[in-house]
């Protein structure tokens, strides 16, 4: 019998991965995700498989966020050795992911390294994983189109749908043959907002006979995207009387290039001729121009606004755009003392240069931070929003005076709303198991599906196994 046990994003939101087992596929994972929050050392050291990566037949990946990718070279440096499945614009996205996530690791670790040797201890453990490891990763993925079903074995076939998430996210879908019977599991992996630019609407299944779905915002809505961008213009009046700069925290994928949409039609609707506005993200960048290769699969509503401003890329749909490329270049925006919109990485605020930009302004009233997606808990992120009046940085704290502020329309994930009009497509007699949320949100998730819709839900916790 065909059995699932769910080893991340169980009961939490990062660190995907579940194990499928069967004598049809053989013993499959779903995502390899690492956890957020933490610097990368730490994380990727308590990051341990609760499985031998050497049994495994092979991986099925759902798109390229590092909390469903992230593991993949510390996978392969403990012996994985069989294809990882994706979608074309995944594998293409996982090349900037992984080797930007590398590059970070690496130098926390020589960090790590010098500090020990000057308080003269021992050195540190040896890396969790090397720059071989995750070119052995990109060597093993095998990229799958949309809606074009590829053989796993003589009884097991998987196909991917849109999610609409990111460029490249994926639903999966797996049909086995068991004794002569067909049985079907799919897997939502992030389903996107339905409002999000630039993305379809995710597809919609309706057969199954076990279904993992993503709960993040299972117990609240998005604002409309009208409501959210009258929000975004407000921000930006009342900070510009205020004589003060915004910092975005951004995901590199999806997040940023959907930021950067909206900046350009508010830049081309002559509300943003002001302002200076400055990506400050070598990763986010490489990602925008990505996705530039790929605007014909994106939305077609979306993309003739690009075509009617007569730009054939984002970057050019916003002509008041600067990219930060180098170190030096992300200094000089401290420079810069009011009308400055800094989108930067990471999106959590858990790394990148954004950090640097909360350092010299998180502590002065006229400058406003505003995050536009999910922050889990444990984040810098999440501390913020959630009000905290003093952080640390750096090895040193500071006051949080600057405004805090939260575009819930931007998020590149489902709403309730949503998530029970995809789960309601299902014929009858469907099981769900809810991943990929707080206890919270899928408490409130599992009891409308269940008075709604007649849903059976269950709510697996780490290591739980189900069959079907």
């Amino acid at each position: 019998m065909a059995k699932v046990t769910f080893l991340g994003a169980a009961r939490e939101v990062t660190g995907s991965c579940h194990l499928l087992e069967s004598p049809s596929t053989g013993r499959i994972i779903l995502d390899c995700g690492m956890h957020q929050g933490g610097s990368p050392t730490s994380r990727l050291s308590r990051d341990n498989f609760e499985f031998d990566p050497e049994t495994l037949d092979a991986v099925i990946l759902s798109h390229a966020h590092l909390d469903h990718s992230g593991l993949l070279p510390k996978l392969v440096n403990r012996g994985f050795n069989g294809p990882i499945y994706c979608t074309t614009a995944t594998a293409e996205l996982l090349r900037i992911m992984l080797h930007d996530a590398y590059g970070l690791y690496k130098r926390e670790l020589e960090r790590d390294a010098l500090h020990a040797q000057r308080k003269g201890k021992k050195p540190a453990l040896k890396p969790e994983y090397t720059e071989n490891d995750v070119e052995q990763v990109l060597d093993m993925c095998e990229p799958i189109s949309y809606r074009t079903p590829r053989s796993l074995s003589p009884e097991a076939n998987l196909s991917f749908f849109d999610a609409g998430h990111i460029l490249g996210s994926a639903i999966v879908e797996i049909t086995l043959t068991e004794q002569g019977k067909e049985k079907r599991l799919v897997f939502s992996g992030d389903l996107g907002n339905k409002d999000s630019k630039l993305m379809n609407d995710p597809e919609q299944l309706t057969r199954a006979d076990l279904v993992l779905m993503e709960s993040t915002y299972g117990n609240r809505n998005h604002r409309s995207m009208e409501e959210t961008i009258s929000q975004l213009t407000d921000i930006l009046r009342e900070t510009w009387e205020r004589g003060g700069n915004i910092m975005i925290p951004a995901f590199a994928v999806g997040r940023t290039q959907e930021i950067i949409f909206y900046l350009g039609r508010l830049y081309h609707e002559g509300l943003l001729n002001d302002w200076q506005v400055f990506l400050d993200s070598p990763m986010a960048t490489e990602v925008t121009r990505v996705y530039d290769r790929w605007l014909h699969l994106l939305d077609d509503n979306d993309i003739r606004s690009l075509e009617d401003a007569d730009k054939e890329s984002l970057e050019k749909f916003l002509p008041t755009l600067k990219i930060s490329q180098t170190p030096q270049d992300s200094m000089a925006i401290n420079e810069v003392e009011s009308g400055a919109i800094i989108v930067a990485g990471s999106g959590m605020c858990t790394g990148g240069r954004i950090r640097h930009h909360i350092k010299h302004r998180i502590w002065r009233e006229e400058n406003t931070m505003l995050f536009a997606g999910f922050q889990a808990q444990g984040t810098l992120g999440r501390n913020l929003v959630e009000g905290a009046k003093k952080i640390r940085m750096f090895n040193d704290e500071f006051a949080v005076l600057a405004r805090i502020e939260t575009l819930g329309g931007f998020s590149a994930h489902a709403g309730q709303v949503e998530l029970v009009e995809w789960a309601k497509a299902f014929e009858q007699g469907t099981k769900f198991a809810l991943v990929h949320g707080e206890m919270l949100a899928m408490q409130v998730l599992a009891t409308r599906l269940e008075a709604e819709l007649g849903i059976s839900v269950l709510m697996p916790e780490p290591n739980e196994q189900i069959s079907f």
